[in-house]
């Protein structure tokens, strides 16, 4: 019954900029954290960036100061500015959902490719 569901993904040149909006529905209650991660071809995922239901944020070193992450807690919704790309930022983008007492959720994934 819970969906997560990414969009604003799309190919963009270096120094461009991409908004990514992620919202959840459904079946899911009291959510807590949400947050962005990322994986490349032959990469692990990785931690993007998080922000708790209060609005504390937490980074990867390699985002600062490039990407804002930010939420709206009426609409069940987090969002993601990508400004300054690099192409090692190409990636498929996955949110994820956690709620303390239903658990976590993951959405598809919404590919960027940023080209040189």
């Amino acid at each position: 019954q819970v969906q997560v569901v990414e969009s604003g993904g799309g190919l963009v040149q270096a120094g461009g900029s991409l908004r990514l909006s992620c919202a959840a529905s459904g079946s899911i209650f009291s959510i807590n954290d949400m947050g962005w991660y990322r994986q490349a071809p032959g990469n692990q995922r990785e931690l993007v960036a998080t922000i708790t239901r209060g609005g504390r944020t937490n980074y990867a070193d390699s985002v600062k100061g490039r990407f804002t992450i930010s939420r709206d807690n009426a609409k069940n919704t987090v969002y993601l500015q990508m400004n300054s790309l690099k192409p090692e930022d190409t990636a498929v983008y996955y949110c994820a959902v956690r709620s303390v007492i239903t658990g976590d959720y993951w959405g598809r994934g919404t590919q960027v490719t940023v080209s040189s």
